[in-house]
């Protein structure tokens, strides 16, 4: 995805806490908006929205409301998270994807790893625990990325050039790699390192 289709979907999205509100009472008696999705189960459901709108039918209906419990992991979002459910990948628990991500066909995303929207990750990669991949960047096939990696992303510098990954890269672990950087087919980035230039295909960085 490139910066400006980025900062377009950002400057375009509304900001929302996405909540579920597990109620007890007279929940078809309650108006929670078109936005709301309501689960009816009879003398009481589930609702998932938006806080703000929830918030409101709670209180103008509290009346119908025996009890209620509220959820939510996030507040004041732009960015829904990825629904992962049917790709084609090993996601474990913990990692943080961002939706606009797009992840090839068994790639494995480790617990703690973060990665932000408009990335691309190829086929049978691995993006190892607290690795942190930056918006924008295009990280090839068969890449080991190590834990603790962070891939700056172009979100909070438009004008640069999103990072680019070849395919068979090796980064090794607390390795940073800076915006505007080309890293080549085979290269190996040695642990710790700071990338701030191009590396060459099969290029041991540092030598």
């Amino acid at each position: 995805m490139k910066n400006n289709d980025i900062l377009k979907q950002l400057n375009q999205s509304k900001k929302k806490t996405l909540t579920k509100a597990f109620i007890q009472g007279r929940i078809k008696a309650i108006d929670f908006g078109k936005d709301c999705q309501v689960i009816d189960m009879g003398e009481g459901g589930i609702v998932i929205g938006d806080w703000e709108e929830i918030k409101l039918a709670l209180e103008t209906f509290s009346d119908v409301i025996e009890k209620v419990h509220i959820e939510n992991d996030r507040r004041n979002s732009l960015i829904n998270l990825l629904d992962t459910k049917d790709i084609n990948a090993r996601i474990e628990p913990g990692a943080v994807i961002r939706e606009g991500v797009k992840i090839g066909d068994a790639a494995v995303v480790m617990m703690g790893a973060c990665v932000n929207i408009g990335v691309s990750i190829g086929s049978k990669t691995l993006i190892d625990m607290n690795a942190v991949i930056g918006g924008g960047a295009q990280i090839g096939a068969g890449c080991h990325i190590g834990a603790g990696v962070v891939i700056k992303g172009v979100i909070s510098s438009p004008d640069a050039e999103p990072v680019v990954i070849g395919d068979g890269v090796i980064i090794g672990p607390n390795a940073v790699i800076m915006e505007n950087v080309v890293i080549g087919d085979g290269a190996v980035i040695r642990a710790g390192a700071i990338v701030s230039k191009n590396i060459g295909e099969g290029e041991v960085f540092p030598k």
